[in-house]
Formats: structure tokens, sequence, C-alpha cells
């Protein structure tokens, strides 16, 4: 999908690349400084060109993007795939997994056992720090 555009709104081109769910939450994102070319945050004006290097700060996570094609509406995710490409290092990627996997079900107490007193929570908070 080879667009013959030369240049694009920044702003425009995550919410059509579908990087952001809105344009307005793109837009926000570069106005709270969350996207930068370099160390250079960028307004949401900023004219994005073909092989630029985004990095954008999303949910927690420092993501990587560079631009391969520019795109003025938003298209489907299929199209929308092969115009970034994600250079986000694995270590980012699995930031969630590492997350997920500290942060585990509370436990299960046995039916009509009630709560747990002071004493078995302190029970329950020592043998979970080892």
């Amino acid at each position: 999908m080879a667009s013959d555009l030369q240049k694009v709104r920044v702003d425009k081109w995550l919410w059509a690349g579908r990087i952001f769910k809105s344009r307005t939450m793109a837009s926000n994102a570069c106005k709270s400084n969350k996207v930068a070319l370099g160390d250079k945050a960028l307004k949401p004006s900023f004219m994005v060109e073909r092989g630029m290097i985004l990095k954008v700060k999303k949910e927690g996570y420092n993501l990587t993007y560079k631009v391969v094609d520019l795109l003025a509406k938003r298209v489907s995710a299929t199209l929308a795939e092969p115009c970034y490409v994600n250079l986000t290092p694995d270590e980012e990627l699995n930031k969630f997994k590492d997350w997920h996997i500290t942060n585990t079900a509370a436990e299960i107490r046995e039916k009509g056992a009630g709560r747990p007193t002071k004493r078995d929570r302190r029970t329950m908070d020592k043998f979970k720090d080892k």
C-alpha cells in the first residue's frame, strides 16, 4: 500500500496506523510529551516522513516504531501493519508477562472460614516473602 504522500501529521499517522485507538488519544499523547523523535518531544502537528523512528510511551510501555509508509486515513489493522516496523526491544514487550507473574490472584480460603485474622495475614505475608 504505497501512498504518494510526502508528509503526514504525527497524531494522524499514529491514529491511522492503529497505534492509538482515537486521534484525540494520539494528540493528547503528543501534548503530554509521550511521543518523541530521538530525544525531541513532538507536537501533534509535527509532520512525519518515511524512515523516521518514533518513540511512544503508551500504558507504561516504551514502544519504538519506524515509519515505512504514510497513512492519511484510518485503515484496517491488516493494511496498517506494513506501514511501520515495530523496533520495540523484547524486554519491553515482555514487561506485561513479568508483571502478570508477580501479581498473581488472591489466596483462596475454605468456604465458611471467614476473613483472615491479623495473625493469619502475618503468617501469609511471611510465607509470600520467602
